[in-house]
């Protein structure tokens, strides 16, 4: 775990360090004074790299750091922080964004769960609006943009209710037929990270990646309960309760929507953020009569063969089965 800067500590001689907001595994995030522009605070992602990586490596990874950057800087959105300036201080390299001020929808869930209450439709579907923004603009980058870890504590709502998608931790460019290196190497947060994820930059992930995880956050902010892991749902369908169980006010078509998102199997999601918008606003792009996907297809299975956790789950599974028979037999 890497040590915190001290507050009053002055980066790049220009951002005053106050306090850390936010902590992971390879890094901080920082509350900062940027002191060129009087009055500006700023939030600086830190990432640093293992010190026991080989001098190649490390070179690699920070070029690569560099180039992603580079990209980032230039985007313009406003459901975006906007990314002002990297730097790197010995082994640890920086970003600098807009600081967003404001509750995250986590707060708010968890706020809205103590009070006995559900989230309104109404105002999680215009949150999910503005996301769809977001994410139908970095998808449409070239090479398109993944963010890699869409969850509720990563949308802040800022005083005027403008949805912004924070954390660039683990965004990924994704060049078509090739496997590009993350900013910070990480999996995103279990509870909403597909099942391709886990293979880490092995892994054939794509826009649809993200669509689950905005499907799990949906489930999460409408029935203030967490949706199941990826990985236990692969070895139990049913340990996903569809939305409506849980909260019967929500519409059909939204419950629909999100199921489709979370489908297992990449091959059974939206195709892009705007299908997904269609499903939950506009035509329906989930035919009536389709099943919710509740159970895994042969398809899915033998799809899942290709990717490293999947075969290792789906063989772990094999032999729990049959070491159960065997032991029956013996008896």
């Amino acid at each position: 775990m890497p040590v915190p800067i001290k507050p009053g500590e002055v980066l790049r001689g220009r951002y005053k360090i106050r306090r850390v907001i936010g902590q992971g595994g390879v890094g901080c995030i920082y509350l900062a004074d940027d002191l060129r522009l009087e009055g500006r605070t700023c939030a600086l992602k830190e990432v640093e790299h293992d010190r026991s990586l080989p001098p190649d490596l490390l070179r690699e990874a920070r070029e690569q750091f560099l180039r992603e950057a580079t990209i980032l800087a230039r985007l313009d959105h406003p459901n975006l922080p906007k990314v002002s300036d990297f730097f790197s201080v010995g082994n640890r390299d920086y970003l600098v964004m807009d600081y967003v001020p404001g509750k995250d929808l986590r707060t708010l869930m968890v706020e809205a769960r103590q009070a006995g209450i559900f989230l309104s439709e109404e105002d999680v579907l215009a949150w999910a609006s503005q996301l769809c923004d977001a994410l139908e603009y970095l998808h449409g980058q070239n090479p398109p943009i993944l963010h890699r870890d869409i969850k509720p504590s990563n949308l802040k709502l800022t005083p005027s209710g403008l949805l912004k998608l924070v954390d660039f931790g683990l965004v990924k460019l994704a060049a078509p037929g090739e496997v590009t290196i993350t900013i910070l190497q990480g999996q995103g947060t279990a509870l909403y990270t597909p099942l391709e994820q886990y293979g880490g930059d092995s892994g054939h992930t794509d826009v649809r990646s993200d669509i689950y995880a905005f499907g799990a956050t949906l489930y999460h902010l409408l029935t203030n309960h967490p949706p199941a892991d990826a990985r236990e749902r692969f070895l139990n369908p049913e340990k996903l309760i569809p939305p409506r169980q849980i909260n019967p006010s929500l519409s059909p078509r939204t419950e629909r929507a999100i199921l489709w998102a979370m489908a297992l199997h990449p091959d059974e999601r939206p195709e892009s953020v705007r299908q997904f918008r269609l499903a939950l606003f506009g035509e329906d792009a989930v035919p009536i009569s389709r099943p919710l996907p509740r159970t895994v297809t042969q398809r899915s299975v033998w799809g899942f063969l290709r990717f490293p956790l999947e075969r290792t789950l789906l063989g772990t599974s094999l032999v729990l089965i049959t070491l159960g028979l065997l032991i029956t037999l013996l008896r």
